[in-house]
């Protein structure tokens, strides 16, 4: 099977530059034979720079970039010629990235907003020159500063999509398909389960120009929160979506037990998953005839918004919309 080209973890190791020394020179000309320090600071080391780039959705740029490190800074000079700076290196990110350490797990930020940035690893400050030491009773010190070390540890980069309404449901339930008749995306469908192996996003078009951002993420299976299935890989992408939209086949003997059990896994990988609004479609209403239909509607619960959808013949999907949008604008 082909590589994924959707990354969303990288653990990378970085380090800042060292800043460069300050000079300790003393001022010496053909008729100055004892002149005064005049030694240079140093320049700061190079920093390693983390910068939010809208354009990119995935991690797989960093994949193969294990080591970055940065310039250290020059070191000071005569005639109070400070050293240059070390060269800083950027690294973009898209929207939705978790910075965190690498051997303790602690979350150092989060990076969500285009263009935002954060300095990773700070460079040493450069040493100051012995210019700066002199005094009326130290006229001429033959000493300066060392630069200072750069900051350097592994790093783990975790994204998380950032999407308005994110789709739950168990493998085939109809995400790809729902996503493919309402958006532009073009996402593998396949009659049989786990088709979709990684995320997909979509822009849907609303009433009046408006519009929203929906997630497919990977099916989820009963017990994904303790590693089984795929669905665990990619439960983290539910974390950013504002509204859950839980799918669940009309063909399910059970359809409130099979979305309970969603919700249960959702509850079990993190209890704060439940705040979040939720709306129930029912899928594949095309599959059942009237009485069979009327049979589920007696039994869907009564604590959730629920649309009864068929993404092939386009029924319920217009009130779906409506329901996802007075979701996303309460």
């Amino acid at each position: 099977m082909a590589e994924s080209n959707f990354i969303d973890f990288v653990r990378i190791f970085c380090a800042s530059g060292h800043g460069g020394a300050g000079s300790a020179h003393l001022h010496r000309a053909k008729y100055v034979p004892k002149g005064g320090p005049d030694g240079g600071d140093g320049g700061r080391g190079g920093h390693i720079i983390l910068r939010v780039n809208p354009q990119l959705w995935t991690l797989i740029h960093l994949r193969y970039r294990k080591v970055v490190r940065a310039e250290g800074g020059g070191n000071g000079q005569e005639a109070l010629k400070r050293g240059k700076n070390g060269a800083d290196i950027v690294l973009e990110v898209p929207c939705g990235v978790v910075v965190k350490d690498a051997e303790t797990e602690e979350v150092i930020t989060e990076l969500v907003d285009p263009g935002q940035e954060y300095i990773l690893c700070r460079g040493g400050k450069g040493g100051l020159g012995n210019n700066n030491f002199k005094s009326p009773t130290n006229q001429t010190p033959r000493y300066a500063q060392p630069g200072e070390e750069g900051v350097e540890g592994w790093f783990i980069l975790e994204l998380k999509l950032l999407a308005d309404v994110g789709l739950v449901g168990f493998p085939n339930a109809g995400k790809s398909t729902l996503l493919a008749s309402i958006t532009s995306a073009k996402p593998k469908i396949a009659g049989y389960a786990f088709t979709t192996l990684e995320p997909n996003l979509g822009i849907v078009r609303y009433r009046d120009d408006k519009s929203f951002v929906m997630a497919d993420i990977p099916g989820i299976i009963e017990g994904a929160h303790e590693g089984k299935g795929i669905g665990i890989r990619f439960l983290r992408h539910i974390e950013r979506n504002s509204v859950l939209l839980f799918m669940v086949s009309a063909e399910e003997k059970d359809i409130e037990g099979s979305y309970r059990i969603l919700l249960g896994e959702l509850e079990q990988y993190n209890p704060e998953l439940l705040v979040k609004d939720r709306v129930l479609a029912v899928t594949k209403t095309d599959l059942i005839d009237a009485k069979e239909k009327a049979r589920i509607e007696k039994k869907l619960p009564k604590d959730i918004p629920t649309v009864m959808i068929s993404s092939v013949s386009g029924e319920g999907l217009p009130a779906l919309k409506d329901t996802l949008w007075k979701a996303l604008n309460k």
